[in-house]
């Protein structure tokens, strides 16, 4: 169609890198990729993309089809904070805008492979109505619906350069309108499941905000206490969600899983640099594409990032990343763990922390030596970096931040599944990959405190690790499962909420049965009970937030006595006025040399 030529005429060729952007983070000291704070992951984290939430992409996700192994599944988010009931327009996804999942396979920080959705908008409503629909909706061609959308699902194979066509006005899902408009929005999203030529299926539709976590560290750090947790602030709002399901090969380096199962990917939304508002109310848009917001691991541009940097840093790319000296400089020596020595006396791990360098930058392996001398040691295992596939080429990776998945270990069976992924033993979770019930935040205070530095991974925890302040620690924000149940099958996010955020929330997400609460501090302060009972879920659903079980190998005492920390994940926000004063570690490091 001549729309679709005009698409892929207008952007056949990539925008180049604002080397200005790039420029301005060389030449921070602050800036630094390693999540040492967080919020909503990337709910509204720099200050253009908060003015353009229908581009905000909130949260990237990487794991092996838990029914198929032969099969991957990648998920994004975005358009954070959707209440249920937010009428007339609701949710529309972007016109002149491209959203991408990037792939990179061979470790080199460049996507070798590039899927890119491009939003079209039939609305009939004209000057006769403001309803997004006039009746019931049934299906997605339905005539009472009078706001539709379709999308053309191109991929490139040459970073950018050129796109073919492999969906051509695939049908949208539209935002939920209420349960008398459209009575069945499982059936719709069904519908509107459509199959790849080369296999796979993928969709575009409104769903649960699959993130949970506890919001209130901004009153002063939890009320000062750790008193104000265990309400999952992201409960009953909703997202935009693009899902695609591929075979294990079309994501692997030339094509062979088998043997080169582990790849890279993040993504990425772009606007039409040129955007004119008319007199008339209409807006017009063209230009090459600009790159607005990034998304690769979670928890990175929330709050770590200096306002006057977030939007810079949604610019660039991954290939910047290891150019960047302040980049590498935060990651080695990571902020977190020196305040917690300074308010609650745990002894931060010694730096550079190349442990942790490890996971974010090049993926858990043991092909390269430790990135500064001195301080942790790389992880004694193989797990998730480009660098292990059997055809890369030595002396191309480039350290970057992006999520990184094996695609060879075989789904955890629901019952053995740990939310706390490979820190709780269960090695298909973050950061091998993620999954929708993967707990980030307390994974990720867990690994800025040390928990992967270990001589025997992963059955030596370092003593030191459980020593003073781990009964301040170990509630943390109290939110270890998502509100709503996710679904058994593809897209396997929950269907979104039907109730008003104000009225409760979590009280929709496709009438799923309730989740069980998160088991309660002990009495004293002291760490949960661990549960040892895989989480009620409805008769089929995948589990909610994963299963807390312990099950992997892992100390089931002293796991849970670790766990819950993610409140001190955003002490940085709420507490560091309390400790400027204090002396903080050195931070020279050099740029890896990998």
């Amino acid at each position: 169609m001549s729309e679709h030529d005009h698409i892929l005429q207008r952007r056949s060729t990539r925008a180049a890198a604002l080397l200005t952007a790039g420029g301005v983070l060389a030449g921070s000291a602050v800036i630094g990729l390693l999540p040492t704070v967080a919020g909503a992951s990337s709910h509204r984290e720099a200050p253009l993309i908060a003015a353009d939430p229908a581009v905000d992409n909130t949260d990237v996700y990487a794991f092996v089809d838990p029914t198929d192994p032969t099969l991957v599944n990648l998920i994004g988010n975005w358009i954070p904070f959707e209440e249920p009931n937010g009428g007339p327009n609701f949710y529309p996804w972007a016109t002149g805008a491209a959203y991408d999942f990037n792939i990179d396979n061979d470790g080199d920080a460049v996507a070798d492979l590039i899927y890119r959705w491009e939003f079209s908008t039939q609305d009939t409503r004209g000057t006769d109505t403001f309803l997004y629909n006039n009746g019931p909706v049934t299906t997605l061609d339905d005539e009472n619906l009078l706001f539709q959308q379709t999308y053309d699902l191109t991929l490139s194979e040459d970073n950018g350069t050129t796109f073919t066509t492999v969906l051509d006005d695939a049908p949208v899902v539209p935002s939920f309108t209420g349960n008398a408009g459209m009575p069945d929005y499982e059936s719709l999203r069904t519908a509107g499941i459509t199959a790849l030529p080369d296999g796979g299926q993928t969709v575009a539709t409104q769903a649960d905000d699959s993130f949970f976590l506890d919001l209130r560290v901004f009153d002063l750090l939890y009320g000062g206490d750790l008193s104000e947790v265990g309400q999952d602030t992201l409960a009953g709002y909703n997202v935009n969600t693009l899902a695609l399901q591929l075979p294990a090969d079309a994501l692997a380096l030339n094509g062979d899983a088998e043997a080169n199962p582990h790849f890279g990917v993040w993504s990425t939304t772009s606007r039409d640099s040129i955007t004119t508002r008319n007199v008339d109310g209409t807006v017009t848009t063209g230009g090459p594409l600009q790159q607005v917001s990034r998304l690769g691991q979670p928890l990175v541009n929330e709050v770590v990032i200096p306002a006057g940097l977030k939007d810079a840093f949604n610019a660039i790319t991954p290939a910047d990343d290891a150019g960047i000296p302040a980049v590498v400089d935060r990651v080695l020596n990571p902020e977190l763990p020196a305040l917690i020595e300074g308010i609650y006396g745990v002894t931060a791990p010694a730096t550079p922390r190349n442990d942790i360098a490890q996971v974010f930058l090049t993926g858990i392996t043991t092909a390269f030596p430790a990135l500064a001398p001195g301080g942790t040691a790389p992880l004694p295992i193989d797990l998730n970096s480009q660098a292990l596939n059997t055809d890369y080429v030595d002396g191309t990776f480039v350290p970057s931040e992006m999520l990184r998945l094996n695609m060879s270990i075989p789904p955890t069976p629901a019952a053995q599944q740990s939310r706390l992924g490979v820190v709780g033993g269960d090695l298909q979770g973050f950061p091998n990959g993620r999954r929708l019930g993967d707990d980030v935040l307390d994974i990720e205070v867990l690994a800025l405190e040390g928990v992967y530095d270990v001589t025997d991974f992963p059955n030596n925890v370092p003593a030191d690790r459980v020593a003073a302040g781990v009964a301040a620690l170990a509630a943390g924000d109290a939110v270890d499962v998502n509100d709503n149940d996710f679904s058994n099958v593809f897209p396997y996010v929950s269907l979104p909420n039907t109730e008003a955020v104000n009225g409760g929330g979590g009280t929709g997400g496709g009438g799923l049965s309730p989740v069980p609460p998160a088991p309660a501090p002990t009495p004293g302060g002291g760490a949960a009970t661990p549960s040892t009972t895989p989480v009620a879920s409805a008769p089929g659903q995948y589990p909610v937030g994963g299963v807390d079980t312990g099950a992997g190998g892992w100390d089931e005492t002293l796991m849970p006595a670790l766990t819950g920390g993610a409140a001190l994940l955003l002490l940085g926000a709420g507490a560091g006025s309390l400790i400027r004063g204090r002396n903080l570690r050195s931070k020279a490091a050099g740029t890896p040399q990998v």
